[in-house]
């Protein structure tokens, strides 16, 4: 355990460097926001059909997820590990006398851990003060916040499994790109960061509930927004330890089906 905890604070500290692009971030998710707001205002103020989740609510949401963008989005990409595998450098982390998945699920989860704490505070800060409809409020309650607590630790550990997932596919592709871009897009849309899942119809609004994908994003900020009952979000949560141990296990299989049949060529 002690040298995967080293990795994950290598990694942390490394991408705590990154201040100049954090600010960056910062301004381009405040856009964002503001923007997927304005949309949803207008959806609000000319729909003749009643939404399922309140503007109020559905606004904390949209800050929220801009909030916490680096624990959630599944476009975030260690172009390291794939180069390390295209190009048969996988070699040298072969011979690393560490458990490979484990040491790259820490790296990435390094990575987020640093991007989200740069960026998170001064978003949820500046969104308190905005003005009503537009601002981010507390939890209702304690309960609410802690419920909130656990399932985005759970969420982000989720999807450090599925990203796994991505990176163990291109032992076989060989190519980053087709699996990149197939889990972003079918990943992002079926876990409401394109349409929140409140909005979708009654038929995909249950597809998006047997998938893996809302438990990460969607779960917790509404349950923070206060959408979602503690009853529901504490079967959720027994639903997310579900699919990170199934996504974990499946993945650590697959990665050592995978380097068995590895054949790296060269001098």
């Amino acid at each position: 355990m002690k040298p995967y905890l080293s990795f994950f604070k290598m990694s942390l500290l490394r991408n705590l460097q990154y201040r100049i692009a954090a600010l960056a971030g910062i301004a381009t998710q405040f856009f964002f926001g503001f923007i997927f707001i304005m949309i949803f205002k207008g959806f609000y103020s000319y729909s003749s059909i009643t939404p399922d989740i309140s503007f109020k609510a559905l606004v904390q949401t949209v800050w929220l997820q801009q909030s916490f963008l680096f624990f959630i989005m599944l476009w975030l990409r260690d172009n390291e590990i794939f180069h390390m595998i295209t190009t048969g450098q996988i070699a040298y982390e072969m011979v690393r006398p560490t458990h490979m998945y484990f040491y790259w699920s820490a790296k990435l989860l390094g990575q987020r851990l640093a991007g989200g704490v740069l960026r998170f505070l001064p978003i949820l800060f500046i969104a308190c003060f905005l003005p009503e409809p537009y601002n981010l409020v507390l939890p209702d309650s304690f309960t609410t916040l802690i419920l909130f607590l656990t399932t985005l630790v759970l969420g982000l550990i989720l999807i450090i499994t599925l990203t796994m997932i991505i990176y163990i596919s291109v032992f076989y592709t060989l190519s980053p790109t087709g699996s990149f871009l197939l889990f972003r897009v079918l990943g992002e849309f079926l876990g409401g960061a394109t349409i929140p899942i409140p909005l979708m119809p009654d038929t995909l609004k249950t597809i998006t509930y047997l998938l893996p994908f809302r438990y990460s994003g969607d779960l917790p900020f509404r349950i923070y927004a206060g959408h979602i009952h503690h009853e529901e979000a504490v079967i959720s949560i027994f639903v997310q330890i579900f699919w990170i141990l199934l996504l974990g296990v499946s993945g650590n299989y697959w990665m050592k089906h995978a380097l068995k049949k590895i054949v790296v060529q060269g001098g």
